[in-house]
């Protein structure tokens, strides 16, 4: 194994002390418990957001704490969610009086962990909202139920537009339950990661196949297949998601094109280049785009696409401002 570590134990400390030392101007990293929140708090009488997982989904969760999109991200261990404790004194720090609402995704350990924080957060009013959109499996080693992989990115958006304009913590919640009802995702995997604590690939995976429908913990997909072409790929990814989505010619969507952690930017774009073709030839309009590794699985060889249903209110939103370490404009 070869990484950029002095102690795999403490790698997640490490990486997040520098994470805030990177950016100061945006985030604060509180120890003891370990979270990290905005530099400046948002206005008083504004809904707040939570969310967090396992560390190795960077940029996930921390990246994108800032305005317009979440006020605080609690990190585990690598692929581990976090302690009831950190979660809840996240919660605390960021209430502005509003509420918190706490986006988790459906992982066992993440959903009974946030559900022990909400009733640890001492006198703050918390709403939750799951986040399920990976159509590969119902079920895993992690969850019941679909598991939460890179429509994450596009709830915490969306939601922390409507509590950036004000909206209150009932329809901020509606608002982050629409995105979760409306999106869906697919991944595939080329190459296994390493957990740094680990020391070897999280799975086997021979060179001349490809796993379609990967978790972003490494958990199995749908089917292991010999390996192709991207455009073949691609549209195994897709196929699955339109039918469950149960897209209609004229319809709009924002289509998200994600790296694992170990994928070119260029390649990404081919994939995105086949994803929106094969869009635009069932009649879909692809209105908004986001390329790029934004859910990462370590230095996991692969990619995911998302498609996300739109109409005026939820493209408004995703335009509205953003000002964080890995999303902004």
């Amino acid at each position: 194994m070869k990484k950029l570590l002095n102690d795999p134990a403490k790698a997640v400390d490490e990486s997040v002390e520098g994470f805030g030392l990177a950016h100061p101007d945006l985030v604060r990293v509180h120890t003891d418990p370990l979270f990290v929140t905005r530099a400046t708090k948002a206005p008083p009488g504004t809904v707040a957001l939570v969310s967090g997982g396992g560390a190795g989904h960077e940029p996930l969760h921390a990246g994108f704490v800032g305005e317009g999109m979440l006020d605080a991200a609690v990190p585990g261990a690598v692929f581990t969610s976090p302690t009831p404790d950190q979660v809840a004194a996240a919660i605390e720090a960021v209430d502005n009086g509003a509420g918190v609402l706490a986006i988790v995704k459906n992982y066992t350990g993440d959903v009974l962990n946030f559900e022990t924080a909400v009733e640890l957060a001492d006198g703050v009013e918390v709403s939750t909202v799951l986040v399920h959109d990976d159509v590969a499996v119902e079920d895993s080693l992690y969850t019941a139920g679909r598991r939460g992989v890179a429509g994450t990115v596009l709830v915490e958006k969306i939601a922390g537009a409507a509590a950036a304009r004000g909206d209150d913590l009932a329809s901020v919640t509606a608002i982050a339950e629409r995105v979760s009802s409306g999106v869906r995702s697919m991944g595939v995997a080329l190459y296994a990661p390493t957990v740094p604590h680990v020391g070897r690939p999280s799975f086997d995976l021979p060179d001349d196949e490809i796993e379609i429908g990967i978790g972003i913990h490494g958990e199995p997909g749908r089917h292991r297949v010999p390996a192709a072409d991207a455009d073949t790929i691609t549209e195994a990814l897709l196929t699955p998601i339109v039918e469950d989505l149960g897209l209609e010619s004229g319809e709009r969507v924002l289509l998200f094109v994600n790296g694992m952690g170990g994928t070119p930017s260029s390649e990404l774009y081919v994939v995105y280049r086949r994803a929106r073709r094969l869009l635009e030839d069932r009649g879909v309009t692809v209105d908004r785009s986001l390329v790029g590794s934004y859910v990462t699985s370590l230095e996991m060889q692969g990619a995911s696409l998302t498609v996300l249903r739109l109409d005026d209110e939820l493209t408004s939103l995703w335009d509205a401002p953003v000002h964080t370490p890995a999303l902004r404009w």
